[in-house]
């Protein structure tokens, strides 16, 4: 019993001078103030924009079709070519209407020619009728086989000018300068001419300069119309509303225009009316039928301050910031919250121009801690990226 007794007090003491050596030093020092950094806002004027999922569409479409009948003889383009306005696109075999031609030009003649027989006709017998050597009975009748004949001109006439036009038509041409779907028929067949069951041959869409259409809700026209009004334009249909346009893989709204369009009515299925804006497109990177993102004023131009969203704190449903004052104390700062714009956040309420934002470190302090804050003057961009 001696031996365990003594076996304890010995293991005690050295537990006690244990915790003795791991024990806090008197004296030691505090940790330092956590490292934050710390970015004034960004103080500039900015303009909100409201943004709608669009299509782009082409400004003229047209069908290209047959107007006579006959044989394709040829074809003059590529799929999917790029064509001008006169282009040669496809001939129909030409030899029947040019034989049709052929004799119209010679019914123009003969009709000439009778005419200027019953010219004579009448002639002489105006001179006979003077010295009473004719009855006026066959003057008269000279006088309308005269008539008849100058009609027999106008009917030939009218007959070569249509014969003229079905040569014509068996060239036929690009109407608009754009780009080309594939053709829809081959050389050798039979293509039907006429307007009701015309043969469809290609489709030609033109390129620059192109629409951009959306649907905006009541509300949002309205607001628009409201600015419009406060820049001093009639509407915005006057072709001064700005647009912007962006594919799918472009950043940013590389494509400019203007609004040419707005619809007469709302939908009363959507509660949108159809607004469209007119772009060009010199390069023709904005095909029609492709998707878009478009955006347009939201507001006339405002001063602003702004901050890297990820600035931004939330507690519940209250946005706030942490601000650091000249102590070094952080702040607690409530803030009303606007759109992105340029990669920041707009602050409407709650901060000034002066302050200092902490833009990182927000989970590592808490109001009322002191911090060692690194300030920095420029713009904090690539942070709010």
């Amino acid at each position: 019993m001696k031996i365990k007794l003594s076996v304890l007090a010995a293991v005690c003491g050295l537990l006690a001078a244990g915790c003795q050596k791991n024990g806090p030093a008197a004296g030691s020092a505090a940790p330092p103030p956590p490292a934050v950094t710390v970015n004034q806002p960004v103080s500039k004027n900015v303009t909100e924009w409201d943004e709608y999922q669009g299509w782009v569409e082409a400004v003229d479409t047209v069908e290209v079709r047959a107007r006579v009948s006959g044989y394709l003889d040829s074809i003059h383009f590529k799929d999917g070519a790029e064509v001008k306005k006169g282009d040669l696109l496809f001939v129909i075999d030409p030899r029947p209407y040019r034989a049709e031609l052929d004799r119209a030009q010679a019914d123009v003649l003969q009709a000439q020619t009778r005419f200027e027989l019953a010219s004579n006709d009448l002639e002489r017998a105006n001179r006979l009728l003077k010295v009473r050597a004719i009855s006026a009975e066959d003057a008269d009748s000279r006088a309308k086989d005269e008539r008849m004949a100058a009609a027999s001109i106008a009917s030939a006439r009218a007959s070569l000018e249509v014969a003229q036009l079905n040569v014509d038509y068996t060239q036929i041409k690009a109407p608009i300068s754009g780009r080309i779907g594939r053709k829809m028929m081959t050389e050798g067949n039979l293509v039907n001419g006429g307007t009701g069951d015309a043969t469809l041959l290609a489709t030609i869409v033109s390129l620059d300069p192109i629409y951009c259409r959306f649907d905006a809700d009541e509300q949002a026209i309205l607001k628009y119309q409201q600015l419009a009004r406060q820049n001093k334009e009639d509407n915005l249909r006057g072709g001064k509303w700005p647009c912007q346009i962006a594919l799918g893989d472009e950043t940013g709204f590389p494509h400019k225009g203007v609004l040419d369009f707005v619809d007469n009515r709302v939908d009363a299925n959507t509660g949108t009316m159809r607004v469209r804006g007119v772009l060009s497109n010199p390069d023709h990177v904005l095909q029609p039928g492709f998707f878009a993102r478009v955006r347009v004023p939201g507001s006339a131009p405002y001063p602003a301050l702004l901050v890297p969203d990820l600035a931004i704190g939330s507690d519940q449903d209250q946005k706030y910031v942490l601000v650091v004052d000249g102590q070094d104390m952080v702040q607690f700062a409530p803030v009303k919250l606007g759109p992105m714009i340029d990669g920041l956040r707009v602050v409407r309420e709650g901060i000034h121009p002066g302050d200092w934002v902490m833009v990182d470190g927000l989970m590592t302090v808490r109001p009322g801690m002191k911090v060692n804050p690194a300030r920095t003057n420029g713009a904090p961009v690539a942070m709010a990226q």
